[in-house]
């Protein structure tokens, strides 16, 4: 008798589980002690900032995946008390530079969009006010920025102006009692979800002018920008300026010229490097818990001489890093800082921080490009900071001019 084959049988096989790695354990990496002598004040910022990068990681994660803004905890932040990228002004909390870099190093070891909240909210918009703004204006705006009550935009760049943000196009003409506004703007933080945006533009007579303009305003029309590979967490605008009419008293009456516009840019860009150094550290973190984890021929990816070899690149590029933040903050609490060494700073970190990210990467091997391991985003939002508050093309023109006393620039 021959016997039937059973259709469609009930197989069952065993699906190998893959490994759980937890490579967002901070290790608290300092190999030269950099931070060991930290007052308790600035370290208090930290811990806040510690904080909430560990309860909000998975959650932007998520929204880094989705390309969502997760306002609530932008506005988290400024509950926090860390927004004002210690700028001073009545009604807010005094924030050492060394504070300061510490919260952006922080934020940015958990994620670069809130890194990049930061950098906008306080660094760029909060920081205008407070440097060129009136005292009716730092009345109204300091505190609700700093608490993030309000969001603010910084609207410089332009579409056809990014390096050569000097040549900015944006008119503020004046009529009557109004200033009326007209020109575009690119990549602006803020800019289309936030409350008040500084606009950089050039009256009648040519003079650079920021003037405060409320988002709602008519002819205020603000675009997100989609399709980013970086920095997916946070929104970024398109604006147009069509014949915006603002009161009088909306310019900051400190700005004059492009050198007012600088001062704000030179003053974040070590807020640049200090976020590079919170990426590059998550990063580092990731792969050293990675080699203790991962298993491979036998034993600990730790075991081997090639990956103890990359890991000692990493942390002499890393402890570099921490270096030039720690000083130059000093420099900055001391009134000393240069511009041109904050540009410096940023020159370096960015590049270290991208030599880092390839190393992190490859190390975690194919685990590296899940967002669930965070490397890759990191990696992708570093490309972001290497780029914005001045290109590496740019920082190192303006060292070079400083180095040689020639320009380059033309």
């Amino acid at each position: 008798m021959t016997s039937t084959p059973v259709l469609n049988a009930e197989r069952t096989r065993t699906i190998t589980k893959a490994p759980d790695y937890d490579v967002s354990i901070p290790l608290d990496t300092d190999y030269y002690a950099v931070f060991a002598g930290i007052p308790a004040v600035d370290r208090a910022f930290w811990a806040q900032a510690r904080g909430f990068a560990n309860e909000s990681l998975d959650e932007l994660t998520e929204a880094w995946d989705k390309g969502e803004y997760p306002l609530h905890l932008a506005r988290r932040l400024g509950e926090l008390d860390l927004l004002t990228d210690g700028c001073e002004g009545p009604g807010l909390t005094p924030m050492s530079p060394l504070a300061a870099g510490l919260v952006n190093m922080e934020i940015s070891r958990g994620d670069g969009s809130m890194g990049t909240v930061v950098a906008v909210q306080g660094g760029l918009a909060l920081r205008s006010i407070a440097l060129f703004g009136s005292d009716e204006q730092k009345a109204a705006w300091l505190v609700p920025l700093a608490r993030a009550e309000k969001l603010g935009a910084f609207a410089l760049t332009e579409p056809e102006h990014g390096s050569d943000s000097v040549g900015l196009e944006t008119t503020a003409h004046r009529d009557g009692d109004e200033w009326v506004i007209n020109g575009e703007k690119m990549w602006i933080g803020n800019g289309s979800v936030g409350d008040i945006t500084v606009v950089w533009a050039r009256d009648d007579e040519g003079n650079v002018r920021g003037f405060l303009v409320d988002q709602a305003t008519p002819g205020y029309l603000a675009e997100t920008m989609t399709g980013k590979g970086s920095l997916r967490a946070i929104h970024q605008a398109r604006i147009v300026l069509d014949n915006v009419r603002v009161p009088l008293d909306a310019v900051l009456p400190g700005t004059h010229t492009f050198k007012d516009t600088a001062t704000v840019l030179y003053a974040t860009r070590l807020g640049v490097a200090w976020s590079a150094l919170g990426h590059a550290t998550a990063i580092f973190e990731a792969a050293l818990n990675y080699s203790t984890q991962r298993i491979q021929f036998g034993k600990p990816l730790a075991g081997f001489q090639l990956v103890q070899e990359r890991l000692t690149v990493m942390l002499s590029r890393l402890t570099s890093m921490q270096l030039h933040c720690m000083h130059l903050a000093t420099l900055d609490a001391a009134g000393t800082l240069r511009p041109i060494q904050a540009s410096l700073a940023k020159y370096h970190n960015t590049r270290a921080a991208r030599e880092i990210a390839a190393l992190g990467r490859d190390m975690l091997g194919g685990n590296g490009i899940l967002l669930e391991n965070h490397v890759i985003r990191h990696m992708a939002d570093i490309e972001a900071i290497h780029t914005y508050e001045g290109t590496e093309s740019v920082q190192a023109l303006l060292i070079g001019r400083d180095l040689t006393g020639v320009s380059a620039f033309k």
